[in-house]
């Protein structure tokens, strides 16, 4: 693999099991095509030898464009990680508080006084990893920060009782949810969960929504791991490669584009993309999910965004704090969309 200023054979992109317009652009082909011509090959972290599959966490593979969790993201920055941050997007995908189906738990108001599970700081062979990775840790805090205050209550409302760590693998993500026997055990008495995996997860268990956060109008009490999500890129590619980066985002644009008019489409690329069935799929995104799967650098978003890292400096999942505004750069975001409506003029 050469990354030198003068030429490049291969980027490196990665991305969670998530909707994104960079996983549909890889899929469709189109990253494959926009650079074949170039000789320079797109591969994905996912499909990559284990070895390299640390670089999702840390970032120091200096061909990577990232579009993943925040939580990995903001903690790689945190630990000096050569990043710059040049997108966000926000897609709602079924944030929960799953109960029993007993328990009569329905609205934000009855969290008072509960167990909730909270996962384990995840015991990770890299010590640097162990913040960022412990994503289900960071998820439910967060989660349940935002349920309760829709009722005004606090985290002091409540009692947290931490479980199992709960990891995802490769092959799916079910084990993310381990708070899951807990509750059907009668350990806890609520679980947070998020995306398509956890609406399998739940089936399995007999688990049922008792409060769904997407059905509450106010973002900022859905800011978590997921949204926003951030699309980040090594320095070294950003600086030495610009024009590629720009391409890069063209295409995931183009994707966006395309994902408007073709929800079909999308829905069966997002069953391997989110490594679960079509009802998962249906039930964790909905009917227009489709509609907003564009990247933006918006001033809202920035500001959403920066919730999410004062939260995770404050419940210990950073290792100190750092210059938000001075890690964005729209410069290859604003260009890519220049080329987009280029050449759908053309077109």
């Amino acid at each position: 693999m050469t990354t030198t200023q003068q030429n490049i054979d291969q980027i490196w992109f990665t991305r969670c099991p998530v909707p994104t317009a960079t996983g549909l652009a890889y899929k469709l082909g189109w990253l494959t095509d926009e650079f074949a011509r170039d000789n320079i090959r797109i591969a994905t972290l996912q499909e990559a030898p284990k070895e390299l599959s640390k670089h999702h966490y840390d970032h120091e593979l200096n061909s990577l464009i990232r579009e993943g969790g925040n939580l990995l993201a903001l903690a790689a920055r945190a630990q000096g990680a050569p990043t710059r941050l040049i997108g966000l997007t926000w897609i709602d995908e079924w944030q929960a508080i799953l109960v029993r189906p007993d328990s009569g738990i329905s609205k934000p108001e009855h969290l008072k006084g509960l167990r909730l599970a909270l996962p384990a700081f995840i015991d990770h062979p890299i010590p640097s990893h162990v913040r960022g990775s412990s994503i289900a840790r960071g998820m439910s805090l967060h989660g349940y920060k935002g349920a309760l205050k829709i009722a005004g209550l606090t985290l002091d409302d409540v009692t947290l009782v931490e479980v199992a760590s709960g990891r995802g693998n490769r092959n799916g993500l079910g084990e993310l949810w381990a708070g899951l026997d807990a509750l059907i055990a009668g350990h806890v008495d609520a679980v947070y969960v998020k995306g398509a995996s956890a609406v399998d997860a739940a089936k399995r268990v007999g688990a049922v929504v008792g409060i769904d956060l997407d059905s509450f109008p106010d973002l900022s009490t859905r800011v978590n791991n997921g949204t926003p999500r951030p699309i980040t890129v090594h320095e070294d590619l950003l600086e030495n490669h610009f024009d590629l980066v720009v391409r890069f985002l063209y295409q995931t644009l183009r994707a966006a584009d395309w994902a408007k008019n073709n929800l079909k489409g999308v829905r069966d690329i997002l069953e391997s993309e989110t490594r679960s069935g079509e009802e998962g799929v249906a039930t964790a995104y909905g009917e227009e999910f489709h509609l907003h799967l564009a990247p933006d650098l918006s001033r809202e978003r920035i500001e959403l965004f920066r919730q999410q890292k004062q939260f995770m400096l404050v419940h210990g999942l950073l290792d100190k704090d750092f210059d938000l505004d001075a890690w964005v750069d729209d410069r290859p975001l604003r260009e890519a969309g220049q080329l987009l409506h280029q050449y759908a003029a053309v077109a």
